[in-house]
């Protein structure tokens, strides 16, 4: 029998019955740039800016209202800056002046980068899924080697400055504002109707070389934003090395319907006289890197994955099988970077039957945050005395293709397995799956949750309930103090609500027996104009109230332990690690 609190919580929880190295900035830095105090200069709200769909930014989002205006502190006031950058992309708009890939050698010109950023020694990165975790263990390979290293990435989860990393680790706030305003007030001064400011990425990757070029780093690891030949980074002419990561269907409404205009889209990166390495692909994508390769006269090497008995013991430092592929393209891409430059002293780097200490360093110490990232819920573990086995465990994934999800479900089936063998009296019957998912509306469900459903089952695990929540981040802000888009209580929940119902489709009545389902009262403290409960699903008009009524049940349930998987969305990931940090 359940019996619910009478807490004021939307949603009453769940009482179950037991059963069985970065330098620090310099003086020259600062005088270089200016330690200047600037005012806060308003946006207006009347700005016709359109939330973007594939800019993928995340936004800070703290429950509450945000602070007020005046009160914006210097970084604040550059977040505020660049939340102005953000549009709207759609394919093949040449309506927009500041995407016009062009313009990015203007941009180069004005900020002085044109001849610094021939000099940095570049490895660039494409692909669908991936491509972030592969210059991740890159960089920290090469790190391991001794090497000075910048790594370039997107998108952020909770603070933007994640997109740069020196020697491993974000770039402080100090350093982010100086070289923040030295890019922002020279395209200020310099941009016009012809040549107008870069939009939100562009300008990041921007940012990205000035700082790298500044800050002198022996290698910068770039991660493509959004498909290959017409993004930002790609206006890097003279690659050391180049890589593409799994491809798979994503963003086709920017890249293409197929695999094979996706692929081409990706191949763009491709550079004549630069060595070129991708992963197995599907045959309509990889014929499509070939011949890209083929007409620019270069030989594309395809890499296996990672045999893990090379790492004498140790696991990647990313968590699931799905790293070993792109582990091994990192090795490839680190090999020929170091050989190519002149670092591979010392090293023997020319057999594949081993690999030398720096690399197997560098790929068990690599982490990553939003990716096959387990996090017990700290609030719950506080008090871990009181629970027997019990508690909170998010696992957090941004997978948010097909392809991915499939991944991500594989990923969360053996570790859920693997927690309940490390737990001597944690039985499955004592630990429920609860999935707290969102995705983007452009996203079409019917593809994206069946890999998901259909991999936890092949291996035995079965969701108990699925928890489905608007992102508490808004999509054309950027900071620390950005708020929910609208009231939990008027927010518009038609696109979770359609989310639940492909789910009730496909999952009714398979796989989960009646005694296997959490059950709920339904809509008892819910508003039935916009929130709806069933026995496999919930709609809640807010991450916050869905974060409370988890660790409710939690709290009522201390000999169970709550396995909830976060996936989706990177959004909706960085927005549980927020509140989780809080």
């Amino acid at each position: 029998m359940l019996k619910l609190s009478t807490k004021p919580l939307l949603f009453p929880p769940l009482r179950i019955s037991p059963s069985p190295r970065t330098r620090s900035i310099s003086t020259t830095l600062l005088h270089s740039f200016g330690r200047r105090t600037r005012t806060f200069r308003s946006l207006s709200s009347s700005s016709s800016l359109a939330p973007s769909v594939e800019s993928l930014v995340m936004a800070g989002g703290d429950i509450g209202s945000p602070e007020p205006v005046g009160a914006a502190t210097a970084y604040e006031e550059a977040l505020n800056c660049l939340s102005s950058l953000i549009t709207r992309r759609t394919r093949a708009d040449g309506t927009n002046k500041g995407d016009q890939f062009d313009l990015l050698f203007d941009y180069l010109k004005i900020l002085e980068l044109d001849e610094s950023l021939s000099r940095l020694n570049v490895i660039h990165v494409a692909g669908t899924k991936g491509k972030g975790s592969t210059c991740t263990f890159t960089e920290s390979i090469l790190r391991n080697c001794g090497l000075r290293t910048g790594l370039f990435t997107s998108p952020h989860l909770i603070d933007v400055r994640e997109r740069f990393r020196l020697d491993g680790v974000e770039i402080c706030e100090e350093k982010f504002l100086a070289y923040f305003w030295w890019c922002w007030d020279r395209l200020q001064e310099k941009t016009n109707d012809d040549v107008p400011m870069p939009t939100y990425f562009r300008f990041l990757a921007l940012l990205g070389f000035k700082i790298f070029a500044a800050e002198q780093v022996d290698v910068a690891i770039l991660e493509v934003g959004l498909g290959g030949k017409f993004d930002a980074t790609n206006v890097v002419e003279a690659p050391i090395v180049c890589g593409i990561s799994s491809l798979g269907y994503d963003h086709m409404e920017i890249l293409g319907n197929t695999l094979g205009e996706i692929a081409g889209e990706k191949a763009g990166i491709f550079k004549r006289g630069v060595p070129a390495y991708t992963v197995p692909q599907p045959d309509e994508a990889m014929s499509v890197l070939k011949d890209k390769a083929s007409q620019l006269d270069i030989s594309l090497q395809i890499v296996s994955p990672l045999d893990i008995s090379l790492l004498k013991g140790q696991h990647l430092g990313l968590e699931g099988e799905h790293q070993n592929i792109n582990a091994g393209l990192a090795v490839a891409l680190s090999r020929t970077w170091l050989q190519k430059t002149g670092h591979a002293e010392g090293m023997n780097l020319d057999g594949t039957e081993f690999l030398p200490e720096q690399f197997i360093k560098g790929l068990t110490m690599a982490t990553l945050q939003g990716r096959a990232q387990i996090v017990p819920d700290p609030h719950i573990r506080m008090q871990s005395e009181c629970f027997s086995n019990g508690g909170l465990v998010f696992y957090l994934d941004g997978a948010h293709s097909p392809e991915s999800l499939e991944t991500c479900a594989a990923w969360f089936s053996h570790a859920v397995r693997e927690d309940t063998q490390q737990s001597d009296s944690l039985e499955e019957q004592t630990a429920r799956k609860i999935l707290l998912f969102n995705c983007m509306s452009v996203r079409d469900p019917l593809l994206l949750l069946p890999p998901l459903i259909n991999t936890c089952a092949r291996n035995g695990v079965y969701f108990h309930k699925a928890l489905f929540v608007p992102n508490q981040s808004v999509f054309n802000k950027v900071g620390s103090h950005a708020t929910p888009a609208s009231d939990p209580q008027h927010v518009d929940l038609s696109w979770q609500l359609t989310l639940q119902r492909v789910w009730e489709n496909l999952t009714s009545d398979k796989g989960v027996g009646n005694d296997r389902i959490l059950s709920f009262r339904d809509g008892r403290h819910a508003d039935p104009s916009n929130v709806k409960d069933s026995m496999n699903s919930s709609v809640f008009p807010s991450l916050q109230l869905a974060i409370n009524w988890l660790r409710e049940s939690a709290q009522l349930n201390r000999s169970t332990r709550f396995q909830v998987l976060v996936t989706g969305s990177l959004h909706l990931v960085g927005d549980v690690l927020r509140l989780l940090r809080k």
